[in-house]
């Protein structure tokens, strides 16, 4: 049993072969997901999988490279949807500083409406990172973001921001880059973390893990970051599906 906690089976790499990409990763062990809505389009199709697929969830929020974009409407069209059954977290948010089509000030502002909404709503958060560590840990904490806990989603930090993380009630979720060969932070990452806060992700159809990566990334290929990750804390693969499978439904508060 595996649970990728984050993926977008709603993006447009998957509108000839969604219904095949799905059924292998059931075919794979991989027997829950959660779909993330970022925007007016992605939204509602993550909302349309989760309702056709008894184990498959959705996240819905705003993504930070386009905050210049989300209006007071699209917010309290999230708060609606945060009350689908199927919906299980506020996501993905975040800062990105990598991009600058949303300026610094609108990212954090979108930023902190969207943790206040989480909170309104008890719900978990997934945090979406991109050069920008230390504020969105000023954020969390500024705005008591442990009421809810959530997701540090494709954690690629260093070691030194993880016990921040930690202490704020989240969880750190890793994907592909913990399979490259030179990549050495996620691979501290997965040995440092205690295993009962680590999730595994595959944020296809991007960040393919070894030996696929440059390729279309798919939920399937979640078993390959669950081997790495019991290869370098060196326990079996049952132990990290089972233990991060847990996890997940835990924080997404999910009813087995």
């Amino acid at each position: 049993m595996l649970f990728d906690t984050h993926v977008h089976l709603n993006a447009r790499q998957f509108s000839e072969d969604r219904g095949a990409t799905i059924q292998r990763a059931f075919d794979a062990g991989v027997t829950n997901m959660v779909v993330v809505g970022f925007d007016r389009e992605t939204i509602p199709l993550a909302i349309e999988i989760a309702e056709q697929n008894e184990t498959i969830y959705a996240a819905v929020g705003w993504h930070p490279v386009d905050a210049i974009d989300m209006t007071d409407e699209d917010l309290n069209w999230i708060e609606e949807l945060a009350a689908h059954p199927k919906v299980v977290a506020i996501g993905e948010m975040g800062l990105d500083y990598h991009w600058d089509k949303s300026p610094k000030d609108i990212q954090k502002q979108v930023f902190r409406k969207q943790i206040r909404l989480a909170k309104k709503v008890n719900m978990p958060i997934t945090i979406h990172n991109r050069e920008a560590t230390s504020d969105i840990i000023e954020i969390l904490q500024e705005e008591d973001a442990k009421a809810v806990g959530g997701i540090m989603h494709c954690y690629n930090d260093s070691v030194d921001y993880v016990q921040a993380c930690l202490d704020m009630n989240f969880y750190i979720s890793l994907g592909g880059p913990v399979t490259f060969k030179n990549a050495t932070m996620p691979k501290e990452v997965a040995v440092e973390v205690p295993i009962d806060r680590l999730l595994v992700e595959t944020d296809a159809p991007f960040l393919a893990p070894h030996p696929n990566r440059g390729k279309r990334n798919e939920p399937a290929y979640v078993k390959l970051v669950a081997e790495k990750i019991a290869e370098l804390k060196e326990m079996t693969l049952d132990e990290v599906s089972k233990i991060t499978t847990e996890n997940a439904f835990s924080l997404f508060r999910i009813n087995k």
